[in-house]
């Protein structure tokens, strides 16, 4: 099997603006969490802001894509190149606003809302394809919060099955609007001071930003490059729980299959795991269930840690960002803290502080609403 590496990672979130500044104020234990009200009808609440105002996902998506490339140091592009960016929300920010525009003025014809085909949700993926000149296979997956991960296994199998040796993958974010907002109010997930994922009186989550991008390459191509390597994908797993619009099954059985699957298709054991970055949404349900999983799973013991009590929960680019913090993990043997864990209600190993630890393989987690499950192993 063709060995697939990570050789750049771009990534913005709630924390920095670029990889290194989100990684030295996620080891600092410093959050990007504040409380904003980006829209006059809804009340103010805790949010993982890029910037003052909600970023959009263009602007996001372009960034994370350059960072990525710069990072890998490529200066050309092969043109067999594989583009895998997933979102959850995609642009429905962008939709919001034309049917604002459409309700406001009901004589306006349609047409003159610009060119709204440039906002179907597969047209994000198409454009940074064009940003980097790259003419080859173009996927944009949407899986909910298992989007980032899912898109990260699909580019890795473009290049393990030889479809092609370079791969541009991950997830981008731009969730802050009124009606996902609006949404998650209305379903009583949304937390009122922070997220405190594990904690036993943990609130809900917080919604954040965030564009993780990585330019994945067969290890061949990376050695010809001589281009660092940050890690290699072992495998993934993928599951769904067929079970309910957005409540886990209660038993964690299709979870434990993705775990069990991943595991299997790298040739690891459960001992052979140094660090999970779990999901760790700070909800009831999820942090309870992915809990019972890791227990039932890894009997022994495992450090683990979420960091959206840091950056916020980036829906669908929540895996990317956890992927990145884990291959960070790998490089610097460090393990990320999980903020906000004042009185644990589980009976895990998790890390509270930044702690230095001999990693060589990790595990990182999503669990999505409809019962998307992913799990993907890495290594030095």
């Amino acid at each position: 099997m063709v060995k697939v590496c990570v050789t750049g990672i771009g990534l913005i979130s709630a924390l920095g603006g670029s990889l290194e500044d989100s990684w030295q104020n996620l080891l600092a234990g410093k959050s990007g969490i504040r409380l904003h009200q980006p829209f006059p009808e809804i009340t103010p609440v805790p949010l993982g802001l890029i910037a003052q105002q909600p970023s959009e996902l263009p602007m996001l998506t372009q960034m994370a894509v350059a960072s990525a490339l710069q990072d890998a140091g490529l200066v050309s592009h092969a043109a067999d190149c594989a583009v895998v960016i997933g979102s959850s929300r995609s642009y429905q920010a962008s939709w919001e606003m034309l049917a604002r525009q459409m309700y406001e003025d009901a004589a306006k014809p349609v047409s003159s809302f610009g060119n709204w085909l440039d906002t179907l949700p597969h047209m994000n993926a198409i454009a940074a394809a064009r940003q980097i000149s790259a003419s080859g296979i173009v996927l944009a997956p949407m899986a909910a919060c298992a989007t980032g991960i899912w898109s990260i296994a699909q580019a890795a199998l473009l290049i393990q099955t030889g479809q092609c040796q370079q791969a541009l993958a991950g997830a981008v974010e731009a969730p802050i609007t009124r009606l996902t907002l609006a949404g998650f109010q209305q379903m009583g997930a949304l937390a009122k001071t922070g997220a405190y994922p594990f904690d036993l009186h943990r609130e809900g989550l917080v919604l954040g930003e965030g564009a993780a991008v990585f330019v994945l390459e067969s290890a061949e191509l990376a050695k010809q490059r001589q281009a660092k390597v940050y890690g290699e994908i072992l495998g993934f797993g993928l599951t769904n729980d067929a079970y309910h619009t957005n409540s886990p099954e209660p038993q964690g059985k299709s979870a434990i299959a993705a775990i069990k699957q991943c595991l299997e298709r790298s040739c690891l054991s459960p001992t052979d795991i140094d660090y999970i970055h779990a999901h760790g949404t700070a909800t009831q349900l999820n942090d309870r269930i992915e809990s019972m999983v890791i227990q039932r799973l890894f009997p022994q013991g495992v450090a683990v840690s979420s960091t959206k009590g840091s950056s916020g929960h980036t829906l669908g680019a929540s895996g990317a960002l956890g992927v990145a913090f884990s291959l960070m993990a790998l490089k610097h043997q460090i393990l990320p803290p999980n903020l906000g864990l004042q009185q644990p209600e589980f009976d895990l190993d998790v890390v509270t502080a930044a702690r230095l630890s001999k990693v060589r393989q990790v595990l990182c987690l999503s669990f999505g609403f409809g019962g998307q499950n992913a799990a993907i192993a890495l290594t030095r």
